[in-house]
């Protein structure tokens, strides 16, 4: 995990404030989280634009995440607000408290892990009635997934010079980007579909345009 902290410390200072494939998703995923959360979870919680969005409709945030400069910047960016605790935690070694969180969330942060391990923890530690809220990057296994990918390059493109009025991000920041993503690897659609149904059965895995797919699940039992 140090390799990963390394590479997202450095992505943290050469980030700006943009459009992007994760935030992009935003409004969607907060159509799924509840409309007022007493405690809500953030894994891998980055520089924070999601967990101040989950705070504003939340007692209380706890976000994590591995990188100690995506934690300042995130404290930077979250001045005032005083429900959201920001901790820099290894989440492979954290304890996943039982029963202590109306909403889990986490984006782009699990390819980074052993999902079905993660997935056992994250089911614990949601309240009966909790809800899990997932963003994050697979690996294409069929035809459909191939063409999809083609077709989000040209939109990638438009979207990026609609709202950044440019078409790709500054050169030192892709060339940290394509470091760090000689490490990663990620599971089949195929795979994330297996695992969910095994361990959260019930859930909705969605494949969505811009190389991302979701899941999202209610506990019910």
């Amino acid at each position: 995990m140090s390799k990963i902290q390394d590479d997202f410390d450095l992505i943290a200072l050469l980030s700006e404030d943009s459009w992007e494939h994760n935030n992009h998703y935003h409004r969607f995923l907060l159509k799924q989280a509840p409309s007022h959360c007493v405690y809500a979870l953030d894994i891998g919680c980055g520089t924070g634009e999601f967990t101040r969005l989950l705070a504003d409709r939340s007692n209380q945030v706890l976000a994590l995440d591995l990188s100690p400069n995506m934690i300042q910047i995130a404290r930077e960016k979250s001045n005032g607000y005083t429900n959201i605790e920001y901790q820099i935690i290894d989440i492979t070694k954290w304890y996943f408290p039982a029963e202590q969180f109306d909403c889990i969330a986490s984006i782009t942060t699990m390819h980074h892990l052993l999902m079905e391990e993660m997935l056992h923890k994250i089911k614990r530690a949601l309240k009966l009635n909790g809800i899990l809220i997932i963003l994050d990057i697979s690996q294409g296994d069929r035809l459909r997934d191939v063409l999809t990918s083609i077709l989000a390059v040209p939109i990638n493109l438009m979207l990026n010079l609609i709202k950044n009025r440019h078409l790709r991000q500054p050169r030192i920041l892709r060339e940290a980007w394509a470091q760090h993503g000689k490490n990663d690897s990620y599971l089949k659609f195929s795979q994330i579909q297996r695992i969910c149904s095994s361990i959260i059965p019930g859930c909705i895995v969605r494949k969505h345009l811009l190389w991302r797919y979701s899941i999202t699940w209610k506990k019910q039992s």
